[in-house]
């Protein structure tokens, strides 16, 4: 089984306020990206090294108001809508598989359910719990497996910006490393004592920047 980071999410209240608040904490404008008209979101993507990508998402305000489905990300939860309203957070990071069936038979926790989502010649399932909520407040990764091509990364924009680090704040970290070995990713993120939190430090053009 090979596990990778494929990309992490920042949540945003509009496209717009997440790129004039990436532009001054990264000191790069993150290029708009494309529509998911299956959750009625939309996002702006980068590169972020080693084939993975950076990706900045809201709600797409054009979409149809209910997509028929609670929104992933817990992006139609009251709180998380709140804390976006006050500034762009992250959300959920991303871990791209090659055994998604195996992932979900190991898991010791529930990932959700697997969404098979297509842009093109394109498709990929990802594990999208039905009532939108993330697996331990999104210290547990969503798993992703691509059909076979190239990584979406290839065609996106380089503006020097990469991930440095998944950090990971637990009151109980040995619980949470337990869980992340189970999943075969706790070689992917560095995990801590603390309150339950998710960040991601990233190498920029204005030097190594935490994003939480």
């Amino acid at each position: 089984m090979h596990n990778k980071i494929d990309h992490f999410a920042i949540g945003a209240d509009t496209l717009d306020q997440g790129v004039a608040d990436m532009k001054t904490k990264l000191g790069v404008t993150v290029p708009r990206g494309g529509k998911h008209d299956a959750m009625s979101t939309h996002n702006c993507v980068m590169q972020s090294g080693n084939e993975s990508f950076f990706e900045l998402i809201a709600i797409d305000p054009d979409a149809p108001a209910d997509p028929g489905r609670t929104r992933w990300f817990t992006l139609d939860d009251p709180a998380t809508q709140e804390r976006l309203a006050a500034r762009p957070r992250a959300l959920c990071w991303v871990v791209g598989t090659d055994d998604l069936d195996g992932i979900i038979a190991a898991s010791p926790v529930d990932l959700g359910e697997v969404v098979l989502f297509t842009r093109g010649e394109r498709s990929w399932r990802l594990t999208v719990p039905k009532d939108g909520h993330l697996p331990m407040g999104g210290l547990l990764p969503a798993f992703i497996e691509w059909s076979p091509g190239p990584h979406p990364s290839t065609g996106q924009q380089d503006l020097g910006v990469t991930l440095d680090a998944v950090q990971l704040t637990h009151p109980n970290p040995d619980e949470l490393t337990g869980i992340l070995r189970a999943l075969q990713v706790d070689h992917l993120a560095q995990v801590s004592k603390g309150d339950a939190a998710l960040s991601f430090a990233l190498n920029t053009p204005k030097g190594l920047v935490v994003v939480d």
